[in-house]
Parts: structure tokens; sequence; C-alpha cells
């Protein structure tokens, strides 16, 4: 698909009530099919500042070409859905790329990368009622937790307000955990230790009044030998998150194949490393990792 950017502007600037039609009509289906399995197409770095891919630095920046790698592996058999702010799921409305797949809306992008309050990670995205009124069927929220700075404690506790509001509405929520720390230079740095992959999924999985719709979405550890133990702290069905893979994209696969294995472990939400290969085939790229599940 080309994206005809004058031509989103246009409906934009005339009719914005299209997009809510278009919500309206498009075509549901239930989270889950017949395989039991997830496989997600992530897009939501760009509303937190997150434009890069390995060493390019604007490679989301583009929204067109963003949109037209979207459709492109919206349309590959095997994929079931997307996970993206309002802005680009507005468009993928407008553009129909979005009947008889999962949308997923990303709720928490207050904090944004490279900020000193990145860890008061608010809620400027979807809210709850957004999802509900759009008939959107899941949303996705992420959990950084520093012990050395308060802004975690804001969004812990704001996490488990919205896993409630979420639970009320019967809504999954896909929540993503880590514990961070800065290093020298200030810099935020995920802990993908065992030790705190595990903790992490501890936290998360105790916040809120029910987690009858708590899902998690989880990162592969360091040594991906160690997820068999981490994924026993916890009976939520959880999905692996992709991140950003650099060149060795058959690293990624090989540490994402032994994981899918696991009886907690339900399919794979990945953004970059799928819509942005080193080697520029998005549809090589998305084949390969639906051929894990």
């Amino acid at each position: 698909m080309t994206v005809d950017v004058a031509d989103l502007v246009r409906t934009r600037t005339h009719h914005p009530e299209a997009i809510a039609e278009a919500a309206a009509r498009r075509v549901r289906r239930p989270l889950l099919g017949e395989s039991g399995r997830l496989m997600i197409v992530a897009a939501d770095h760009p509303a937190r500042g997150a434009l890069g891919v390995g060493d390019r630095k604007l490679a989301m920046a583009n929204r067109a070409d963003l949109l037209e790698r979207l459709c492109l592996a919206l349309g590959r058999p095997g994929v079931d859905g997307v996970l993206a702010t309002a802005d680009i799921l507005d468009d993928l409305l407008l553009l129909g790329a979005l009947d008889h797949k999962v949308v997923m809306g990303s709720m928490n992008r207050g904090g944004l990368q490279g900020a000193r309050f990145e860890l008061d990670d608010r809620f400027t995205g979807h809210r709850p009622e957004d999802l509900q009124r759009l008939g959107f069927d899941a949303g996705k929220l992420l959990l950084r937790i520093d012990y050395d700075d308060p802004g975690s404690l804001n969004t812990l506790e704001s996490t488990a307000r919205a896993i409630d509001e979420m639970a009320a509405r019967r809504l999954p929520v896909f929540v993503e955990p880590f514990i961070s720390r800065r290093d020298a230079d200030g810099r935020l740095r995920n802990d993908l230790s065992a030790d705190a992959v595990t903790r992490s999924i501890a936290i998360a999985s105790g916040l809120g009044g029910s987690s009858a719709y708590t899902w998690l979405k989880v990162p592969v550890t360091d040594n991906p030998d160690d997820m068999a133990r981490v994924m026993e702290t916890t009976t939520l069905p959880a999905v692996l998150l992709g991140g950003d893979v650099g060149d060795d994209q058959d690293g990624a696969y090989e540490k994402w194949r032994g994981a899918l294995q696991l009886p907690t472990v339900r399919g794979l939400v990945v953004g970059r490393s799928l819509l942005y290969p080193a080697d520029g085939d998005v549809a090589a790229a998305v084949d390969t990792a639906v051929g894990l599940l």
C-alpha cells in the first residue's frame, strides 16, 4: 500500500468525524484466534520521542513510511494486530487496515525518552474509556521501576488504577514491567538479569484489585536459559516483547523461539525489529517471527 498523506490530511481537516465512523464500522475479532497465540506489531515508540532504530536516529520519523510498513506487516498471514498510540491507530482506521485485527491502544507515554522525569511515566495516551468508546480490544502500559527514583511510585499507583478501570470494563491490559536504573551518564537502562525480571513480574502481577484481565509483556532475559524459572513467578498469561535487536536478527529469533515454548507465554509483541529489519525486508522478518509461533 502507498499512503497518500495529502488524502489523510484532507480527511482530518474536513471530516474529522471519519475516524470515529471508521472505528464504529470496523469488523472485530476475538483477542485470541484458534491457535490461542498472539502476534502483535508494535508502533507506539514515537509518542515518547523514541524514533531511533539501531544507528538510525530518526528511522521512525517518516509517518507515511511507518504506515506503509505497518500495513505491509498487518497484511501478512498470522499477524493478529497492532499496538500503537491514537495518532497512528486513527490513520490506520482511515486506511481501512484494522478490520479483523486486534487493536491495542498505548496508554502511558509521558515518560519521554531521556527526560529527567522519564520514570514518572504519566498516562498521556489512551484512557480506558477511550478504548471502550472506540471498540478497541486491549490496552498496554509500561511500568519501569527504579528503586532510587520516586517517579516510579507515581507510575506504580497510576498503573494499579488503570488496571482496575480496565478490569471494570472487561478489557485486557498488557503490563510491560522492568526493573530499571540510570547509568553513570544518567541514561535509563533496563535490567534483564533473571533476578530483576523475576522481581518485575512479581510486582506487576500484584497490582490492582483484580488480575482477571491482566496480561504481562515481558522481555527475554540476558541468558535465555533463565526464562523457564523466571516465568514460574506468575500464572498470568504473557507475551514476549521484541525491542530493538540491532543487526542480530537471527539471535533475537533464537531467544524468542525457546521462550515461546513456556506454558504462560502466549505470543509476541514486536515492533522496530520487524518494521525496520537490518536487511529492509519487512515481509520476511514478519513471516519468520510468525513461524516461531
